[in-house]
């Protein structure tokens, strides 16, 4: 079945998530962060899973980026919760096992944080769906990490770019690969009449540098 599945374009991907209102651009009317930081964008990609032609678009891209990027793995983690379904089709796509990570250990039962049968050295891609900061992905990867799994790396649906989420993953040596980022989205909204092109800029502009708020003038 791998071989047959094939990785969509990253405007196929911004495509899809514009359509399906996955994304919503509001520069003039922005979104407010629990941070308090004012955001012109707002990603929801759990709203891809009740879409199934945009969800085995991306799931089998999944699959098709993990099988070209990682040949070993041998299973495949989710990040809870969004990217658990993802993780799933796109395990069942590859035919691999697949677990899950909590943001934290549960306080009763056997208190796991790591869902999923999980061998000492088993060589493992994390699924995300959105990364921004890094602070989800890392809460699944360093678990894992603790627990002996040699984690091969990430595949996520949608970055935003952002320079803390870049630097972070860096410090800990996690490679991420997503299927979309900001910069093609912004031009596929302005290509299909979602966003003004002088949008695009301010866009790019909060993106660089979420705290300085210059960008909604």
């Amino acid at each position: 079945m791998a071989s047959l599945i094939r990785a969509a374009s990253a405007a196929e991907i911004a495509h899809a998530l514009l359509s399906i209102r996955a994304v919503f651009l509001k520069p003039d009317d922005p979104f407010t962060w629990a941070s308090g930081i004012k955001s012109p964008i707002y990603c929801d990609n759990r709203l891809t899973l009740s879409y199934p032609d945009v969800r085995t678009l991306i799931d089998e891209s999944i699959a098709a980026r993990i099988a070209e990027l990682y040949p070993k793995v041998e299973m495949l983690m989710g990040t809870s919760t969004a990217g658990i379904a993802h993780a799933a089709i796109a395990a069942d796509r590859l035919g691999k096992p697949m677990g899950y990570v909590r943001g934290s250990a549960k306080d009763h039962g056997r208190k796991n944080q790591i869902e999923g049968h999980l061998e000492f050295g088993e060589k493992v891609v994390v699924v995300e769906d959105l990364i921004s900061t890094g602070g989800s992905v890392l809460d699944c990867v360093l678990p894992l990490r603790e627990a002996g799994a040699d984690v091969l790396g990430v595949v996520s649906i949608f970055t935003y770019g952002m320079q803390k989420g870049l630097d972070r993953l860096s410090t800990e040596h996690v490679c991420n690969t997503s299927l979309c980022d900001l910069d093609t989205l912004a031009k596929v909204a302005v290509a299909e009449g979602y966003i003004k092109p002088s949008d695009e800029a301010r866009l790019l502009a909060f993106r660089d540098n979420p705290a300085d708020e210059s960008w909604r003038a």
